[in-house]
């Protein structure tokens, strides 16, 4: 899939001031720093679509974006530990889970997992609370440039092993670096199946 065109809509504090319509919508979340905005901003070959930073927490609302003015991207908060009020963790926590739960343009959900790392629990927990609430979502581990593609794939079958314990099945799983632009054209022709009628 070629990305032509990629505009910013708005930003939302709820889901019900989300655009109206009825243009199919793929959300993206992650924990904090999980590289989030960096994929987003690889995916639609903008540099600065989603705003990066290196500080946790910089997305704070439900940010939508209009891509070759067919379907939304949605960038949500992270979760995770960003250093702000517990107020304000309750009221992101709020706000996403009421979007997962009542957009009914939501086509799936796109959670990133840092393919540095071991299993997390917090990663683990939002994927129960996802099936639990029947919302489909695909993996993407991210930042794969930072370790050798073996390392990569031993992260994925640990994450697949601890899933397996709850899950009767995987979800489709991609490999990202934004810095190589890896998973790129696989995220997006899943994306474009979909649109076709073809996944899901």
């Amino acid at each position: 899939m070629e990305i032509a065109e990629a505009t910013f809509v708005g930003s939302y504090v709820n889901y019900q001031q989300c655009p109206p319509g009825k243009i199919a919508e793929y959300a993206f979340i992650g924990r904090s720093n999980v590289g989030k905005s960096s994929l987003i901003n690889m995916l639609t070959g903008r540099k600065k679509l989603a705003k990066t930073s290196g500080k946790p927490g910089k997305t704070q609302t439900i940010n939508f974006f209009l891509i070759n003015n067919s379907w939304h991207l949605v960038d949500l908060p992270g979760y995770g530990w960003a250093k702000v009020s517990k107020t304000m963790r309750d009221s992101w926590t709020r706000m996403i889970e009421d979007y997962l739960r009542h957009r009914e343009q939501l086509i799936t959900l796109f959670v990133l997992i840092d393919s540095r790392i071991s299993p997390q629990k917090n990663d683990l927990e939002f994927l129960e609370w996802l099936g639990t609430h029947q919302i489909p979502f695909s993996l993407i581990f991210t930042k794969a440039d930072k370790q050798s593609p073996n390392k990569t794939q031993q992260a994925v079958a640990a994450f697949r092993q601890e899933m397996l314990r709850t899950w009767e099945a995987m979800p489709p799983v991609f490999i990202s670096s934004a810095i190589d632009r890896t998973g790129r054209e696989d995220i997006l022709q899943y994306i474009l199946g979909i649109n076709k009628g073809n996944f899901i």
